[in-house]
């Protein structure tokens, strides 16, 4: 019997932030089932992913190569992450060329869709819930 060839991940660490327990479950769910990630690092608050982030750049670790970020958050929402994500670049450059930030939100704002897609940081905006197919579609 030939052994089971188990797919190989696309990426080896997400950080998924998103204050919603349930969102995050399935999210997470979806991509390591799916072989998207080997990892899912998920984190509930924006001053949270933030905090993750910068203890990750001034140890010199491994960076997630992908970060989904909801937009419609309490304390700080996305948008103001974005802006905090931006001075971290301005001192660690390296988190630009490692990362790619995502926005993952039930936001259908016209000006939410705007403004995250136009931030130079975010690559991709997509609505909820998370799946397959915006996964595959998601490249290196």
């Amino acid at each position: 019997m030939k052994p089971k060839l188990i797919p190989e991940a696309k990426y080896n660490q997400v950080l998924l932030i998103d204050e919603d327990q349930i969102d995050n479950l399935i999210n997470e769910r979806i991509i390591t089932s799916g072989f998207f990630a080997k990892e899912v690092i998920v984190k509930t608050s924006a001053i949270s992913a933030l905090d993750h982030l910068n203890n990750i750049l001034v140890n010199n670790m491994a960076l997630p190569q992908i970060i989904f970020l909801d937009l419609k958050m309490p304390e700080m929402d996305g948008f103001g992450f974005l802006g905090e994500y931006d001075l971290l670049t301005k001192k660690y450059p390296r988190i630009t060329v490692e990362c790619k930030v995502i926005v993952l939100s039930s936001s259908i704002s016209a000006a939410d869709i705007d403004k995250a897609s136009t931030n130079k940081y975010v690559v991709k905006y997509l609505n909820k819930p998370l799946s397959q197919k915006y996964l595959d579609a998601i490249n290196r």
